[in-house]
């Protein structure tokens, strides 16, 4: 008995240290396949089978969810346009730059869009309370963020690029991503406020970028890259296998994890891309952009150890940064 209820303990950060490491394998696994692949294909692939999993799975748990979003319009519109432009431009960025460089940019901006927002008053969801060690922290990262595009523009990370072009418009494109899954994820923990499951929001929040991704695929001249049928069912075992089964992977974990330890567990996520990317040769290793996911992860865990142990300094009234999914 004493054994399971141990077990117990580790299932949830279990299954949050599963979705890290299995957003390490996506990045470098498609960072390759983009080489070949149209980026838009592998989109329309992984979200299309994604939506009908958990489609499916909404209607036989909370087909009442479905029902509520019909009357939440407005912001599942929002919620779709935020998500799809992420994903293009995450997935376009990781077709050009190092994969663990992608992913820290990507994770960082997030926190970051949050408490600029907040400055704005502009609040998604009731706002909580930040911290005045927070904003150390957090400034601390903003500067290993900068770092990072440093070592991209300058030519010291472990990818060759096309063209200093290439590198500014993908470094761009991170930050439209990291801030659109933001504002996505902000717009989704509105609607399961108001009553609508994870289930429902999942088979939701892909419907535009599919629209998109079909659109592209069809009206495009160029080739998609996949040749075979067999090529297609890779591609769709990967896709189920590194982005559909994560997604529930890390509902099922965060809802069984303390707070604190999910978040530090998914701090770690650019320091498992930089661990697993050398598997591509294309891409050789680089101190400079291994400093940078390092400082990333300390300045990212250490906001979080700050937000769970508490602190006596003073604190205003914010939307509480979370790292991106």
């Amino acid at each position: 008995m004493r054994e399971i209820v141990m077990l117990a303990q580790f299932f949830g950060p279990g299954l949050v240290l599963l979705f890290a490491l299995s957003q390490a394998f996506r990045d470098v696994y498609f960072a390759h396949v983009f080489q070949g692949v149209g980026v838009f294909a592998v989109i329309l692939l992984a979200f299309s089978i994604s939506t009908l999993i958990f489609g499916v799975v909404a209607l036989v748990r909370a087909p009442a969810g479905l029902g509520a979003m019909r009357r939440e319009w407005r912001v599942m519109l929002w919620m779709n346009a935020t998500t799809a432009l992420a994903w293009i431009c995450y997935f376009s960025s990781l077709k050009h730059l190092q994969p663990s460089i992608v992913n820290t940019l990507h994770s960082g901006v997030g926190p970051l869009t949050v408490l600029v927002l907040s400055w704005l008053g502009l609040h998604i969801v009731k706002p909580s309370r930040v911290r005045a060690a927070e904003y150390f922290c957090y400034a601390g990262l903003a500067g290993s963020l900068a770092f990072l595009w440093w070592v991209v523009l300058a030519g010291h990370s472990g990818l060759r690029s096309e063209s200093m072009l290439t590198s500014a418009t993908g470094l761009v494109l991170l930050v439209v991503s990291g801030a659109s899954i933001t504002v996505s994820l902000l717009l989704s923990k509105r609607l399961n406020e108001r009553g609508i499951g994870a289930d429902a929001i999942t088979a939701g929040r892909y419907l535009m970028i599919i629209a998109v991704a079909l659109a592209v695929v069809l009206l495009d001249g160029t080739p998609s890259g996949i040749g075979s049928l067999n090529e297609l069912g890779v591609l769709a075992l990967a896709a189920t296998v590194l982005i559909v089964l994560p997604l529930y992977s890390l509902q099922l974990g965060v809802a069984n994890t303390a707070p604190l330890t999910a978040h530090v567990i998914r701090s770690l996520g650019p320091v498992f891309v930089f661990a697993l990317e050398f598997a591509d040769g294309r891409i050789g290793y680089s101190g400079f952009a291994f400093a940078g996911i390092a400082l990333y992860s300390v300045f990212s865990i250490a906001a979080n150890l700050v937000r769970g142990w508490g602190d006596a300094g003073a604190v205003s009234p914010v939307a509480r940064p979370s790292a991106t999914a």
